[in-house]
């Protein structure tokens, strides 16, 4: 099973740790493409009018040391809401072994990298356009999909990226079929009717426990079937949405506590 989260925009502060470098990180057919992304971030960032622009370049200055910079493992980088209620320093060893094996956490900068890949703090939204790469979704969809179906091998996809994130890369054909994204809903009771809303910022912290628990089962599923499964064994409320062919299975998971 591939896993796919989306990054955190907060990140940690790295003091200390090796420098980048770019030849060690997963899915070294990226390389490329991260080459030419950093070059023109830095470039941005380091251009006298650079810290006159945050809107268009946040964190001006700690882009601008990206090359310089320490790294540290990106399960330590990303934090926030998702990763908070991941917690991965508290996984048993054997999940924690298979968050390393099976998560991809996406990225403007880096396209995709693993929990394990070592990487600077920095700033890069999906939504950033850069001269020269230009808008980073649309840099990305020439760019990712080689890269991640061989990731995702022949095993179902859990894609819990955000909606900013999933439009860089969009399964295809028989791929697609082994793809579940999911639907955070929060059921509750209004004057004696039952309601179902979509969450936004709470929907990142259910995420995070999801995957969470689906590492700590243990969970091996080797189809969507199989995976949807885990998830109600997992006692989640899970309603399946009528399948598109060619189209990832979407399905709702229904939490009445946030």
């Amino acid at each position: 099973m591939l896993i796919l989260l989306p990054p955190s925009e907060r990140k940690a502060d790295v003091r200390a740790g090796r420098r980048l470098d770019l030849t060690r990180l997963s899915l070294p057919e990226l390389n490329p493409a991260r080459e030419e992304l950093l070059d023109a971030l830095v470039a941005l960032a380091t251009a006298p009018d650079a810290s006159a622009a945050p809107a268009v370049l946040p964190e001006p200055a700690r882009n601008a040391r990206l090359r310089q910079a320490a790294t540290t493992a990106a399960a330590a980088v990303y934090t926030g809401v998702l990763y908070e209620a991941l917690d991965l320093a508290t996984l048993p060893a054997p999940a924690l072994r298979a968050a390393r094996r099976q998560v991809l956490v996406s990225s403007g900068l880096w396209g995709a990298v693993r929990l394990t890949d070592r990487i600077p703090p920095y700033r890069c939204p999906i939504g950033l356009t850069l001269p020269g790469p230009g808008a980073l979704t649309a840099y990305w969809k020439r760019v990712l999909a080689p890269a991640m179906e061989s990731a995702a091998g022949d095993g179902p996809v859990l894609d819990l990226r955000s909606a900013a994130y999933a439009a860089a890369w969009t399964p295809r054909g028989e791929l697609a079929g082994r793809t579940v994204t999911v639907r955070v809903l929060h059921e509750r009771e209004v004057d004696g009717v039952v309601t179902r809303s979509v969450v936004s910022h709470f929907n990142k912290a259910t995420k995070g426990r999801l995957v969470r628990d689906l590492l700590t089962a243990g969970a091996r599923p080797r189809g969507v079937d199989e995976l949807v499964t885990a998830l109600r064994d997992l006692k989640y409320t899970v309603l399946e949405e009528p399948v598109t062919p060619g189209r990832p299975r979407r399905v709702d998971v229904v939490v009445s506590q946030l």
